[in-house]
């Protein structure tokens, strides 16, 4: 699991350092005393979890947490705060956990492996099943870069191979009812988490560019401009 800390106070951000980084299974990506820092980090890297102290200077934990929850990213927070009035809006914003300063190792470890046995859970229903003659392909959804349609069959791209079927794009868009994935185009399903930048390739159409593969996918303009308002 990876982990994003936040924290404006140097002294707690070491604290949560010292907790973090000694359990089993995670990853620090960035650990900073800025919030406008650990949401330029959120744009570029890969985090599952944001922890992060409510109450800092210009931006917010409070607000890049509103930040993540307003864009759908598949990112969960904890906040670890010295302030209780935020409690109920906190969880308006879905967090996973409010923890009060001060706290102990055990209340916050505990709280990143309820979130760790959480993930776990959710994964075992992320799946696609997909029946190949004698074979069923099992995929991680979260796994699926993109996905395209080319004459009778379809190619699903993943971060690990290509898998070919026969079901439409219509019947994998019933199966994909996340909102990580958008039809960008007719013959193109995309997970927007994988997204590098798209390029001009025509009046009404875009290029996009993907992490973990070569392959490419065409996307709308009219698609760009929902993308750029609603997630980006």
């Amino acid at each position: 699991m990876k982990i994003g800390l936040v924290d404006d106070r140097l002294i707690d951000l070491d604290k949560l350092n010292g907790i973090v980084s000694g359990m089993t299974g995670i990853e620090i990506v960035f650990s900073t005393t800025s919030a406008e820092e650990a949401y330029e980090q959120i744009k570029r890297e890969t985090v599952d979890v944001l922890i992060a102290d409510i109450e800092m200077p210009n931006l917010s934990g409070y607000e890049l947490a509103d930040i993540i929850h307003s864009h759908a990213l598949n990112i969960s927070v904890i906040f670890v705060t010295a302030n209780s009035g935020y409690a109920v809006h906190a969880f308006e914003l879905n967090v996973h956990d409010y923890i009060m300063k001060p706290y102990t190792k055990e209340r916050l470890s505990g709280s990143i492996e309820r979130l760790m046995e959480k993930t776990k859970s959710a994964e075992m229903t992320g799946r696609l099943y997909l029946k190949q003659k004698n074979d069923i392909h099992i995929i991680q959804k979260k796994d699926i870069i993109f996905i395209e349609r080319s004459g009778r069959s379809t190619t699903i791209h993943t971060k690990d191979e290509e898998i070919k079927t026969y079901l439409t794009l219509n019947e994998l868009e019933g199966e994909l009812r996340e909102r990580d994935f958008i039809r960008s185009h007719r013959s193109f399903i995309i997970n927007i988490h994988f997204v590098k930048n798209f390029s001009l390739y025509a009046k009404n159409s875009y290029m996009i560019r993907f992490e973990g593969t070569e392959a490419q996918a065409m996307i709308t303009k009219e698609k760009v401009d929902f993308l750029q308002q609603q997630y980006f």
